[in-house]
């Protein structure tokens, strides 16, 4: 028997035991469920009294399109909604603008304005259910569109419950959907934070992400480390806006992948809990339990997805899920079996979703807190990943922090690299991937994926026209000129923006007062 290494190039041996635990003191790093390190899980039942939270996540083409697809979801048992939208959505662009062309409602739904919002949500009981938004530089703008929706069903803002991703520093790193450079955009999180204290107390106010650098190419330790890093900086710039660490600390959340490889998954998730519970205590002196915990939705990892044989993707995604559910996840979200391809049909959709509901109902692992709980293999690679996620954090602080480090390339060179090599252990076969580079097939079934409209974006187009000849047009330069005077001076940028939304404004046009007043973001070249 040879031992073997873990994606993070951690030491997997052929057998663990007893002396693999000498001097572990479960005491210490373990404690019980819903206790602090919340090694164990973040609520002393997990579980066993109800499941995670099965969140879908969709959005395509218009906002009425997406709207029939969360009906539908729904009714098939989904307990919370997940929205996709369009990188024009994303980057800050309307449907009409040159940049949107070709892209709209491509990757998720088009929303351009206070109106699409209320299409997307038509009919859905927004004090009932708990809705994710994954948007990031322009998450303010499609929140207060969410919460002025609330309010034209009659719901107030504080039975509002829910989750914008707002993690713009993980954008720099690997995803790309900036727009404001670090320290402007650092400000509007911050902006959101205090705004959401005051207005809308459940709403969960970031989930920083380590998803999207999971999908570049992050290993699980610099998942982890660089995601708890960011965690640090968004920490560190509310502390210096003047929020206390107990008034926004609680509604943190954390949003990470599921790999395939089981094991160092589950791992990887009970480590994380246990360095920022000591993060938060020791080093920001957080003293409500619920600023300790790190909670987090997870998201079955989409880089995994082959085209060829796409059925052995519902393999694939059924072990992911087990793994965020050993792992003791709050939230999930399983891919179909199709994204290799172009988004998901609804029948796909529906299976995906009845994958997590054969986990919860069908299988024992909900009948106990963390299976794995005293494992030789187990608790031995949860301190070897919690040693190899301390190095990564130290070797960011070390450049002065999160911030600093982006700005040197630091975390996107180190992602590269390994995003590199994997591609080379794929080639070789080295790295086996089924149906790909062994166990191939000379011809795939035939297949019919959902594709979106372009006539999508014409009609995009003519609502935003026929917006701009309705609405006031005095009133809307008026709110944007608050927008532009708040980002000047140190005013919640939040409160002008809902106002000029109000008033008609698109999300585009707010993000433009921004960006004449923080300029945008230029990276520099790391490979």
């Amino acid at each position: 028997m040879t031992d073997e290494r873990t994606e993070s190039g951690l030491p997997l041996k052929a057998v663990y035991g007893p002396q693999d635990l000498e001097g572990f003191d479960p005491g210490a790093v373990l404690g019980e469920p819903g206790e602090y390190p919340y090694t164990r899980g973040v609520y002393p039942s997990m579980y066993t009294g109800r499941p995670w939270t099965m969140r879908q996540y969709a959005g395509f083409g218009t906002a009425t399109e997406s709207n029939a697809r969360y009906h539908e979801l729904v009714a098939n048992g989904t307990g919370g909604l997940s929205v996709a939208f369009d990188l024009p959505t994303q980057m800050g662009y309307d449907s009409d603008h040159d940049l949107a062309h070709g892209e709209v409602g491509k990757v998720g739904v088009a929303v351009d304005s206070l109106d699409d919002m209320r299409r997307l949500f038509d009919g859905l009981p927004l004090d009932s259910v708990s809705t994710s938004m994954t948007i990031n530089a322009t998450a303010a703008s499609l929140l207060l569109m969410y919460q002025l929706v609330a309010e034209d069903q009659g719901i107030a803002a504080d039975r509002l419950t829910g989750t914008v991703q707002n993690d713009v520093l993980k954008e720099y790193i690997a995803r790309g959907t900036y727009i404001y450079p670090p320290a402007q955009s650092l400000r509007l999180i911050s902006d959101t934070f205090a705004y959401c204290h005051r207005e809308l107390p459940r709403w969960n106010t970031i989930s920083i992400s380590g998803y999207h650098m999971a999908e570049a190419g992050a290993t699980p330790a610099q998942e982890i480390a660089f995601t708890l890093a960011n965690a640090k900086e968004y920490v560190r710039a509310a502390l210096a806006a003047g929020l206390d660490v107990d008034d926004f600390a609680p509604r943190l959340s954390f949003f990470f992948v599921a790999r395939t490889t089981l094991l160092e998954e589950v791992a990887k998730f009970r480590a994380a809990r246990r360095i920022w519970a000591r993060i938060m205590k020791e080093e920001f002196g957080a003293t409500n339990p619920r600023s300790l915990m790190l909670r987090f939705h997870t998201q079955t990892a989409g880089v995994q997805l082959t085209a060829q044989q796409p059925e052995v993707n519902l393999v694939r995604v059924a072990l992911q899920g087990l793994g965020a559910v050993l792992g003791g996840t709050q939230s999930l979200h399983t891919n179909a079996f199709d994204e290799a391809i172009a988004l998901p049909t609804a029948k796909s959709a529906r299976l995906a979703l009845r994958t997590q509901q054969v986990i919860a109902y069908e299988t024992d692992v909900t009948k106990t807190v963390d299976p794995f709980a005293g494992s030789y293999v187990m608790e031995s690679l949860t301190d070897d990943m919690e040693e190899a996620v301390l190095a990564l954090i130290q070797a960011v602080e070390d450049r002065g922090g999160a911030v600093r480090a982006i700005e040197e390339g630091f975390q996107k060179s180190e992602i590269e690299r390994t995003a590199y090599r994997t591609a080379q252990e794929i080639d070789s076969g080295e790295r086996v991937v089924v149906g790909l580079n062994r166990y191939a097939i000379a011809e795939s079934e035939p297949y019919q994926p959902l594709r979106v409209d372009p006539a999508i974006e014409a009609a995009q187009c003519a609502r935003l026209t026929r917006l701009r000849q309705e609405r006031d047009g005095a009133s809307v330069t008026e709110a944007l000129g608050r927008v532009r005077a708040a980002a000047r001076g140190t005013d919640n940028v939040l409160v002008p923006m809902k106002d000029a939304l109000r008033a008609g404004a698109t999300g585009g046009e707010v993000a433009d007062a921004l960006r004449e007043e923080w300029g945008q973001y230029v990276p520099r070249e790391t490979f």
